[in-house]
């Protein structure tokens, strides 16, 4: 047994869907919950494996002196091994677990401890899922109950209007009576919406529908325009258009957000009305302003460049979410570009908040469905509308996440064609709803996605917003006003480089002179594990509810230096501790280009890491990612003193698009990534990563236009001036995680990041 400072029950890492948590699937045992009662008490008293006491000096009495306890980690190979075991039989006997035991190395009683603490979380997750099923229930039953004492205590008769007495008709009577008023109602205000959707008059009157009584999710047949621009109905009017609650039961609530529009009866449905209406003025105004030659645009003498006519569009449009708050800065801008995706792929992309976050990463700090208005029509994402929640981030911390709520509105306007527009929605007025940092407002922006004969997509992308400029550092004030940071072009340039990534991943087969060259399943789980580094590091840079960090203000380091502090108990993908973050960035009077060819190249890294060794690193394994040569995801290894000294590897993920560049990495064990480049799982290896973000500066050579956002077409030019540089580290300060810290460990990392920039000036010979 390998020992370690951290809990055993560490491993009781939290499921990752259904099927592991065994609530859903061939796999739940019936009887499991009897059998978890009888353990409860025994798992109780053995839910920690300790390294150093063992069975016979627990009971020793107190004839032997009490040894100090040390907590054992158990290796990711053996919690593989005891999770694939536990999902064929949770309840092994007494062969089956000296068997195991046996094979990984572990005692009969940590094994037999380990199934009563996995039996025991599964308890407990059950246990928790049931309790919030039956609130929500609660919740619902009581608030139909309101609504319908206050039906009761105020009748009105239905021949005269009048107040009507209870006791002349029956309770079912009077009940119907109520519902079908209602629902004369509703189907009133559908067909006027239908109405707008389809552009012709629909009566209420001239085409019947069966509408259910109780609970009623009337569907709505949004019009679908074919190529002749014609508008046809599928069936008369049922489409998915859910106008009951509509709540999302199995998202996580983020932390001060509604988790859906908290109203019934009449105040929801008014409210649904009301982003019906939004939906299609912000979808319309989405057209006009990316027609090719609209004149809200104006390009510039060279013809490359679009600049946004302010005068022209207040002419053109009324404001849809109200007139912008004073102290607020506009910026617009829009981008077309050819994507390796087709429509239907790139639309359901947009509309799933988990894929969206994943196709723009290092954007989309975090994403999530809060409301389902319309899920669409006949299958498809035609008419569908939802409520999101996101926060939008640009790489450094002196730059505020922008948190916006918004719908997100999706229409098929010919076959092939797409649109998908947002445009914020009110957050609410009172102070308990307010956000502290919402200090932006996501005008309608979006995309027009139209499919090509060769498989790829035209995409024009639309970015229109406004926000509080006093916010964001001086610093990086033209990068925004140029509408390079958050702009259209920024979005274009991720996408194109996600998709190259996916078709590149996909089509690419294993060399057989390439001995080095890792399985499929090897390449996936690298690939994984990669992507949870530049996860966290983007975290940590940030600031974002992604994941939780607490903030330290201290007043030697100064405001360009953002420092946090958090504490890691059981994940067992971060080492366990207390975790100290600290990022800063500065202006280099160089290209992003040549600051990303340094940093990336491993021959040059001595120059600057620490960790290198003081001599130049070998590439180990490298994954493509992109045709460029910085595109990929790549294990570097140190030039070690002797032969013996191989213990520690460095992952590094580098990439380039249009807008920005990365590199990021992390030291790794060899025993971890052994398993992970074997396929196994990558979530249990622990790291910290560390790296480096690269943006243009913002400023143009050209004074007499605007950059807009296309400074740079493609990732492989020079861009003309200097770039803006984000440092970020994450180091492990103490490993106990009830350890305070201290001035010295701040002090340090404010020294190292300080060192390295240094280093990489001295290096490219810059003041």
């Amino acid at each position: 047994m390998q020992n370690s400072s951290s809990f055993s029950y560490s491993n009781q890492r939290k499921m990752e869907g259904p099927s592991e948590m065994g609530l859903i699937g061939e796999n739940f045992d019936a009887g499991l919950m009897g059998r978890m009662r009888d353990d409860e008490y025994e798992s109780r008293s053995g839910s920690d494996n300790f390294d150093g006491v063992s069975g016979d000096d627990q009971d020793g009495g107190d004839d032997q002196p009490q040894r100090k306890k040390r907590y054992h980690r158990h290796t990711p190979h053996q919690i593989q091994e005891l999770e694939s075991f536990f999902k064929e039989c949770p309840h092994p006997d007494e062969k089956q677990r000296l068997d195991l035991s046996k094979r990984l190395g572990l005692e009969n009683k940590q094994v037999k401890f380990w199934f009563q603490n996995r039996r025991t979380q599964m308890k407990t997750q059950l246990e928790r899922h049931e309790n919030i099923m039956l609130r929500q229930e609660n919740d619902k039953l009581r608030a139909e109950n309101s609504l319908m004492k206050e039906a009761m205590s105020n009748p009105v008769c239905n021949s005269c209007g009048g107040p009507a007495i209870p006791g002349q008709i029956s309770f079912e009577e009077h009940q119907i009576r109520i519902e079908n008023a209602r629902l004369k109602d509703e189907l009133n205000r559908i067909c006027a919406l239908a109405n707008k959707f389809l552009g012709k008059p629909i009566s209420s009157m001239t085409s019947p529908m069966a509408l259910p009584t109780s609970n009623s999710g009337l569907e709505l047949g949004i019009g679908r325009s074919g190529l002749g621009g014609s508008s046809t109905l599928g069936t008369p009017l049922p489409m998915g258009l859910d106008l009951g609650d509509g709540v999302l039961g199995t998202q996580t609530a983020m932390p001060g957000i509604r988790p859906s529009l908290g109203l019934m009866g009449n105040e929801v449905q008014l409210e649904r009305s009301m982003l019906i209406d939004l939906a299609l003025a912000a979808m319309e105004e989405l057209l006009k302003m990316t027609q090719a030659e609209s004149p809200l645009w104006i390009k510039s003498l060279d013809g490359e460049k679009e600049v946004f006519n302010h005068e022209e569009y207040a002419r053109s449009f009324s404001p849809c979410i109200g007139p912008k708050p004073n102290g607020y800065v506009t910026e617009a801008t829009r981008e077309t570009g050819i994507v390796i995706i087709n429509s239907l792929a790139l639309v359901e992309t947009l509309m799933d908040a988990n894929r969206w976050a994943e196709m723009f990463p290092s954007m989309i700090a975090r994403a999530i469905n809060l409301d389902v208005i319309s899920n669409g029509m006949g299958g498809t994402r035609n008419g569908a509308l939802q409520v999101m929640h996101a926060e939008v981030q640009l790489l450094s911390p002196l730059v505020p996440v922008r948190q916006v709520r918004f719908i997100r509105f999706c229409k098929q306007h010919a076959e092939g064609v797409w649109a998908v527009v947002d445009v914020s929605i009110d957050v609410g007025h009172d102070a308990a709803n307010a956000q502290p940092f919402m200090s932006c407002r996501r005008l309608p922006s979006g995309c027009i996605v139209q499919d090509m004969p060769n498989g790829y997509s035209k995409v024009t992308w639309l970015e229109h917003w406004e926000y509080d400029e006093s916010g964001v550092h001086q610093l990086y004030r033209p990068l925004l006003s140029s509408g390079v940071g958050f702009g259209a072009h920024r979005w274009i340039a991720t996408l194109q480089r996600q998709c190259e990534c996916l078709a590149i991943l996909m089509s690419s087969s294993i060399s057989s002179d390439d001995h080095t060259a890792l399985s499929q399943a090897g390449r996936r789980s690298m690939l994984k594990l990669a992507q949870r580094m530049t996860s966290n590091f983007c975290s940590g840079v940030c600031a974002s509810s992604a994941r939780k960090w607490d903030m330290l203000h201290i007043g030697t380091l100064g405001d360009d230096m953002k420092v946090m502090t958090r504490k890691n108990v059981d994940d067992p993908g971060e080492p366990p501790g207390i975790v100290l973050s600290a990022a800063t960035s500065v202006w280099m009077p160089v290209s992003r280009q040549r600051v990303f060819d340094f940093l990336r190249d491993e021959r040059l890294r001595s120059e600057w890491d620490i960790l290198s060794n003081g001599g130049p690193m070998q590439e180990m394994v490298h994954i493509a990612k992109g045709q460029g040569h910085g595109n990929c995801v790549s294990l570097l290894r140190a030039n070690a003193v002797n032969a013996n000294d191989s213990s520690m590897l460095i992952l590094q993920e580098t990439w380039m698009d249009a807008s920005c560049s990365v590199v990021v990495y992390a030291p790794v064990d060899v025993q971890s990534l052994n398993v992970v480049m074997s396929g196994g799982d990558s979530a249990y290896v622990a790291l910290l990563p560390s790296g480096f973000a690269i943006v243009p500066d913002g400023h143009c050579n050209n004074s007499s236009s605007s950059c807009n956002g296309t400074m740079q077409k493609g990732g492989g030019g020079e861009e003309s001036g200097g770039s803006l540089l984000t440092v970020g580290f994450q180091i492990l300060v103490n490993s106990l995680p009830t350890a305070k810290l201290t001035v010295e460990s701040v002090d340090t990392v404010n020294n190292l990041i300080s060192c390295t920039i240094q280093k990489i000036k001295g290096a490219l010979r810059v003041a």
